[in-house]
């Protein structure tokens, strides 16, 4: 062993490994970052940006607990943008256009800035395991380090394959070292192993594209980013505009009729590739009728020539990619400067993972990131920030930290993959999160801030300003509700001015601001009142008011979640012994284990009398259980 013992070793340096070494060194725990390569740290393989429906929201949340992502996309976008605007306040979400090598550049010089924080260049080949009980890692060139937990964040560098039609490249994304000892050792040990797959577009040649063929797509927020902190933007007349085109007959012909030579449709790749972000071969197949695709063309960075083509994955061998990238509009003289490839990789069963995301084969060892399934660079840094606050709350013998589904939609991810598992790169949307009006983008502070507060990871400072925030969002409510109009001739005067429907009875500007028509800023102008907040809480208190109705059912709802994930379910429980389940219930119910009712509940093939059955035999144990 190594003379140096770490706290934490943190296996990976994507955007997982990133968060889980950053928290747990902020947590005052001696942390170990292990990566292949120093130069792609925090990497952006698949598409530079950050955020997106649902995903700019788990950024938001990453950033209210403490979490870095947010504040390092702000640092280095090149165009910011709120998708869903027309849409209601439950799916609308921040993305950015990032500068993908400042992103890295940035996060590279936070991590060597850390305090508690080593980095080492290197490939781990093996876990050190005593009985059942992670002690540290080996990696390939002899070297070993000793720890009291670790937590892998390998991405989809295990055991993986990139694919251009026929061939192979035994690499990691990107032409890097694939992980292929490590994932024959958790297979060994006894972790359940899936083949997943992935993909990237094609890069092209900024000065050999048209873009008078296509729409432009410009950014629209030059006042508000991902981070709290945040308090300089960039202003819209410096952002990097985005371009949007569609696919053609002639682009379908040209796939369709090479298909077979397509690594996915050949044969050749077997791992199960993202339903939500498929290859554009895959949309052909599965969307027949559809006549054309969307394509959105972004910049990689501001010191590159490189343009990423959205929504083109594709594992066509390179002669197919160029002629399907020269069908596009604006892209006949296209040069390609990187081909597109499929990778596929390994990934363990999240179903062998707790709450916690500690592992249910070896004890003190975490997975975050794609090695459990999930896509993106936002799913893999939530994860990655539970871990490490998870085994550093382990290491101090404290209660685990564990968001419920009504909380955070990294309480859905997390759950959906413990409690559900997954058999294809799992994605997070708008749809998988039952309260999702309560867990809004404008929201997300008051939702979490509390918690990266007390669990160290928010400053004082950081926490105060939030406070007087929400204590200003609240006065300013009572002042509405106590501010009339009537509809007098002044009144009068500024809603005809505006357009805005007629004030018949007196009526407070709070129930005003209900009406589909008004907000804040108008119903503050027709009564002649100054604003009292500041710009940044204005969204905020408008949706607050207008949805207060929803949101309060919402609330409602969430209760009887709480409720039944308050009632703990025994880890020592042995479902063979609860008479009557159904044979389906009962194996589901072993593999998962569930903690508590709730999570039962929403494990499939348990249903509501297999629920009563066990409600039934825990009072029977003694547990003093409400019905």
């Amino acid at each position: 062993m190594n003379k140096m013992k770490y706290d934490i070793i943190v296996v990976g340096g994507g955007h997982a490994g990133c968060e889980a070494a950053l928290s747990s060194s902020r947590l005052k725990k001696r942390t170990l970052l292990i990566s292949g390569n120093r130069d792609y740290i925090a990497s952006m393989p698949c598409n530079p940006s950050i955020g997106g429906p649902a995903k700019g929201i788990l950024v938001k949340e990453i950033d209210a607990l403490g979490g870095e992502m947010g504040v390092n996309a702000d640092k280095t976008y090149i165009q910011m943008k709120m998708l869903n605007q027309s849409n209601g306040p439950a799916v609308q979400a921040l993305r950015c256009q990032s500068d993908k090598y400042r992103y890295h550049e940035e996060m590279l010089k936070t991590l060597e800035n850390q305090e508690n924080l080593d980095i080492e260049i290197g490939y781990v080949k093996s876990l050190i395991v005593d009985g059942k009980k992670v002690r540290g890692v080996e990696l390939e060139d002899g070297r070993s380090f000793e720890s009291s937990a670790v937590i892998l964040t390998t991405g989809t560098y295990l055991n993986s394959i990139c694919f251009k039609g026929p061939h192979k490249d035994y690499s990691g994304p990107e032409g890097q070292k694939t992980y292929s000892s490590l994932s024959n050792n958790l297979r060994d040990l006894g972790f359940e192993i899936l083949r997943l797959k992935t993909g990237t577009p094609p890069r092209v040649k900024d000065s050999s594209i048209d873009y008078s063929k296509m729409l432009i797509q410009p950014g629209d927020r030059d006042n508000e980013g991902f981070s709290y902190k945040t308090k300089e933007f960039l202003p819209l007349d410096k952002q990097v505009p985005c371009y949007l085109i569609h696919t053609n007959k002639e682009t379908h012909k040209i796939i369709l009729d090479n298909l077979d030579k397509s690594a996915m449709y050949g044969g050749e790749i077997v791992g199960v590739g993202p339903r939500y972000c498929p290859s554009i071969e895959t949309k052909l197949v599965r969307f027949k009728d559809k006549e054309r695709h969307q394509l959105f063309i972004e910049p990689v960075s501001l010191n590159s020539d490189k343009m990423y083509l959205q929504g083109f994955s594709t594992s066509m061998p390179e002669d197919v990619q160029e002629k399907m990238v020269k069908s596009l509009p604006g892209f006949e003289n296209a040069v390609i400067l990187e081909y597109a490839y499929a990778i596929e990789y390994d990934a363990i069963n999240p179903l062998q993972v707790k709450q916690t995301l500690e592992t249910k084969v070896i004890e003190n060892l975490y997975t975050a990131g794609q090695i459990n399934g999930t896509s993106g660079y936002e799913e893999a840094a939530c994860q990655g920030l539970m871990a490490g606050i998870n085994a550093c709350l382990k290491l101090d013998n404290k209660e685990p930290f564990i968001l419920r589904r009504d909380e955070a939609y990294i309480g859905v991810l997390i759950d959906d993959l413990v409690t559900k598992g997954t058999l294809e790169p799992y994605r997070m949307l708008t749809s998988r999160a039952e309260y999702r009006l309560l867990l809004r983008n404008d929201n997300a502070y008051t939702r979490l801030m509390p918690y990266g507060h007390k669990l160290g990871l928010i400053k004082d400072e950081d926490y105060n300003n939030f406070l007087n925030d929400e204590k200003s969002i609240e006065q300013e409510k009572e002042r509405l509700r106590n501010i009339f109009v009537t509809g007098n001739l002044e009144q009068t005067s500024r809603i005809k001015e505006l357009g805005l429907s007629e004030i018949s009875i007196k009526e407070s500007l709070y129930d005003l601001i209900k009406r589909p028509d008004y907000d804040y800023i108008k119903a503050l102008y027709i009564s002649d009142n100054e604003p009292m907040l500041k710009e940044s809480l204005i969204n905020r208190i408008n949706i607050d008011i207008k949805y207060e109705g929803y949101i309060k059912k919402s609330m409602r709802d969430a209760l009887e979640l709480k409720r039944v994930d308050a009632i703990k379910i025994p880890s020592d429980i042995d479902y063979d012994d609860v008479k009557n389940l159904a044979s389906e219930a009962r194996e589901k119910l072993k593999i998962v284990n569930p903690t508590s009712i709730g999570q039962a509940n929403r494990i499939s093939g348990v249903n509501p009398v297999d629920i009563a059955i066990l409600l039934t035999y825990l009072r029977g144990r003694g547990k003093n259980i409400e019905s």
